[in-house]
């Protein structure tokens, strides 16, 4: 069975039809490519497969779930979780809480619990604790535990958006645009990270990316869409000689 498995996947606003008949499977362990002009489509597959978009038609299965009709707090629950283009961090709350909060999921304790601050309120606090405490040492950011994101430059707070989705113990990480905005000694540091990420935890990874650099330093497999419908497939080297693709996404013919 497949990990994620979306067939026919369509969703129209009004009269536009914003995504046309995609379809993609991953197996699992793969870190692939979603790539395309602005207004292509692409963020709008990942707001569909992420809960925040309802599909029109198609379906979404992730491993063995449809999951086109959850709201997004059980599509993550399933194991399915996301960064987005821009930066959506709570800045009032400090990295460490950042990181605390994305697990509400598996608090694992009620209201009267946490009143009475009970024997198991007590527990998984400390159990959380823990393990956002993990996330932030195998990411390199636990010195910044007790800072405000707000006062963090970019490229951290882009870092920590990052471990806030890790944080959530995903199956299949969706990551759009995570290079944008960042300069050029950030961008080679994402794609370190990235491929840290991929291979010490063990995720399926598919990304969203503009910079051709990132997209061929890291992606397996790569699609690419044009206004909302799929113009080409297959590994970076055949994307990068595919005349659709230059036409429709690079225009001066090269990568």
């Amino acid at each position: 069975m497949a990990l994620l498995d979306i067939k026919d996947l369509s969703i129209r606003f009004g009269g536009l039809i914003a995504v046309s008949d995609f379809s993609t499977s991953f197996e699992g362990g793969e870190l692939n490519g979603l790539i395309g002009p602005n207004g292509a489509g692409k963020t709008t597959v990942f707001n569909m497969v992420s809960g925040f978009y309802q599909p029109t038609g198609g379906a979404i299965v992730f491993d063995g779930t449809r999951v086109g009709k959850l709201k997004p707090h059980k599509v993550t629950a399933l194991g399915i979780s996301r960064t987005f283009q821009n930066i959506r961090l709570w800045h009032e709350l400090t990295v460490l809480d950042n990181i605390r909060v994305s697990q509400y999921s598996r608090l694992g304790y009620n209201l009267w619990d946490c009143f009475l601050r009970t024997k198991n309120y007590l527990g998984r606090e400390a159990d959380i604790d823990r393990a956002a405490f993990a996330i932030l040492e195998a990411l390199d950011l636990d010195r910044f535990a007790a800072e405000y994101p707000k006062n963090l430059p970019y490229g951290l707070q882009r870092k920590v958006e990052i471990a806030r989705a890790l944080s959530t113990r995903p199956k299949l990480l969706l990551l759009d645009e995570p290079a944008a905005g960042l300069n050029s000694s950030d961008v080679d540091g994402l794609i370190k990270l990235i491929r840290f990420i991929h291979k010490e935890f063990k995720l399926t990874i598919w990304m969203i990316e503009h910079q051709m650099t990132v997209v061929m330093s890291l992606c397996e497999w790569i699609k690419v869409i044009d206004f909302g419908r799929t113009i080409a497939e297959g590994a970076p080297e055949a994307i990068q000689q595919n005349p659709e693709v230059i036409k429709a996404y690079l225009g001066d013919g090269t990568i």
